[in-house]
């Protein structure tokens, strides 16, 4: 009676293949992931659809993972099927081994119509005498493996294989289209998170610059001139400052900057911190030239003035009166390296001011502008002895944009 009735439908299930078109098959399957846009939703409903339009009794999807090369079970129709369509005790094939394995690894489709006569046999939740696997593949690239047995010895035809192909290959297709909308979406997001990392350090460096100690400070300074009745100079720092001003507030929306105007804005900057800090420090800034036929250079913005910030403030804050600043620009058609050697500072001072938590952390800017532009800025500290003195002597590479 059971092998009748097994015979029964066998005859049935091949009744209904040759009664519904291969066609018509065809276009339910692509109908049916036409809207879904999620890998897991379109692997539920290929394997449902195995069982309801092609007349399986148990349907498996592996999916590969290209980093380990093991086929793990993502859906399921059948013995095996869940409710709620999560799968447990998931088999996990490593690539070549088993059928499933096997059909991944070389990307062709094979039928077995004895599995117990087959080594390569792996036994899920049941043990079935025959098997068809399909590999899910797309442009010589194998996403997954369709997997479905039956109890009985010889079930499934080339007509099943030619069926279960083709709907492989529609599958292939929109797994390749949903990962790559992913991938867009995911550079998307990205890309619109760096604009806004980027427009915060355009902010935090305008921040910085605008440093409220500064800016006051320099603006007493002035008004020390002024109430002195020293017209010349208090009319020269003045114009310094609103030159640097201006500067900043035209830089805000560029992320490069002429060499030249960033050396009259360095200038001008020293200009003003020396006026600030009673000439506690000197300093001398020489442009070289590798290249006699070398009439300009563009660089990143946002980087040589937070660099003399915090030489700078570090300096004055530690009372190192008498510094010097020996600064050398030197601009080649590829690059432009800034050397600036002064004395050794000591790094191990507690209780720095307020505003020092304030300035833009460099580091973080160098990685970010490497990281987004590809700029491959490299920033490098080491002591030089001059007789009984210690010298750093920092050098900054920058990216010529020219």
């Amino acid at each position: 009676m059971i092998k009748f009735l097994l015979l029964f439908f066998h005859i049935l299930t091949s009744f209904i293949l040759i009664s519904e078109s291969f066609e018509d098959i065809l276009i339910y399957f692509s109908k049916s992931l036409l809207g879904k846009e999620n890998e897991d939703d379109i692997l539920w409903d290929l394997a449902k659809n195995c069982i309801a339009k092609l007349g399986f009794v148990d349907c498996v999807i592996y999916i590969l993972d290209q980093e380990t090369d093991i086929l793990v079970q993502k859906a399921a129709y059948g013995p095996k099927s869940p409710k709620d369509k999560t799968l447990f005790n998931h088999l996990e094939i490593v690539l070549g081994q088993g059928i499933t394995g096997t059909v991944a690894k070389t990307g062709i489709a094979e039928i077995i119509n004895n599995t117990s006569e087959d080594p390569r046999y792996i036994e899920d939740d049941d043990n079935r005498l025959s098997e068809i696997c399909v590999p899910i593949a797309h442009e010589n690239i194998v996403y997954g493996v369709i997997d479905c047995e039956h109890p009985e010895i010889g079930f499934f035809t080339p007509h099943h294989l030619k069926m279960l192909t083709a709907v492989a290959s529609i599958c292939a297709i929109k797994i390749k289209s949903v990962r790559a909308n992913r991938e867009l979406a995911e550079k998307q997001d990205k890309l619109l998170k760096i604009r806004e990392e980027m427009l915060e350090l355009k902010l935090r460096a305008l921040n910085s610059q605008l440093n409220p100690h500064f800016v006051f400070n320099s603006l007493n300074a002035i008004q020390y001139f002024v109430t002195s009745e020293k017209k010349i100079p208090a009319l020269e720092y003045l114009s310094t400052f609103s030159r640097l001003m201006r500067f900043y507030l035209k830089q805000l929306d560029k992320d490069t900057v002429s060499l030249y105007n960033e050396i009259d804005m360095l200038n001008w900057y020293l200009k003003l911190q020396k006026l600030r800090y009673d000439d506690s420090f000197e300093y001398t800034i020489t442009l070289e030239k590798t290249m006699d036929k070398l009439e300009e250079a563009i660089i990143p913005a946002f980087i040589i003035h937070t660099l003399f910030e915090n030489i700078i403030e570090h300096s004055m804050f530690n009372h190192h009166k008498g510094q010097h600043f020996n600064i050398v620009f030197k601009a080649s058609a590829k690059e432009v390296i800034v050397d600036v050697e002064y004395r050794e500072l000591d790094s191990d001072v507690a209780n720095q001011p307020e505003y020092r938590d304030s300035i833009l952390k460099w580091q973080d800017q160098i990685e970010l502008l490497n990281t987004v532009k590809g700029y491959a800025i490299q920033n490098k500290n080491v002591t030089v002895t001059n007789g009984t003195k210690e010298y750093r002597k920092t050098t900054l590479t920058l990216p010529n944009l020219m």
